[in-house]
């Protein structure tokens, strides 16, 4: 996700804290919100998926 829509999240909260959004701003967080959590999840998905267990010796073990 782009540095632009990172941004627009957070302009929208702050917003949302002190004036309110309108029906089309409050669309285009959850929009938004859910691009950006998607991303997220599939870093940490990439990040679990690339854990190898060791044994003492330094030698893969099976996955359990």
């Amino acid at each position: 996700m782009d540095r632009a829509k990172i941004s627009r999240i957070n302009e929208l909260a702050k917003k949302q804290k002190t004036v309110g959004l309108t029906d089309a701003e409050k669309e285009e967080q959850s929009r938004l919100r859910h691009e950006y959590l998607a991303l997220v999840r599939r870093s940490f998905k990439a990040q679990l998926d690339s854990i190898r267990f060791t044994d003492d010796t330094g030698s893969d073990t099976p996955e359990q």
